[in-house]
């Protein structure tokens, strides 16, 4: 029988790097407190030093300014297909005028 995959809110994640962080506890150490796999603790305190090195991380951000960054650039892309959208119905229709 496998093991069920366990996910984890975006707060649990910050709260267990803010452990590692800024109390300066080791990653086995809360890896062994907390009932957590090593390799998943690593992966979220190396998106968490990205992410605050200004630096796009990994998966879901941790930090919300990071969410507020990938909303805004997702609504950019989209912006920006609108308005090539627009542009090519424009000349379209310009020379449809002609």
């Amino acid at each position: 029988m496998s093991k069920q995959r366990r996910s984890f809110d975006v707060s649990y994640k910050l709260e267990v790097v803010r452990m590692i962080v800024d109390q300066g506890l080791s990653v086995s150490q809360v890896c062994q407190d907390m009932k957590l796999g090593e390799t998943a603790v690593r992966r979220w305190l190396s998106q968490y030093t990205a992410e605050q090195q200004s630096q796009p991380g990994i998966g879901k951000p941790l930090t919300a300014e990071q969410q507020r960054i990938r909303q805004l650039e997702a609504e950019n892309r989209q912006l920006r297909q609108d308005n090539d959208i627009l542009k090519k119905a424009s000349a379209f229709f310009a020379r449809e005028l002609r």
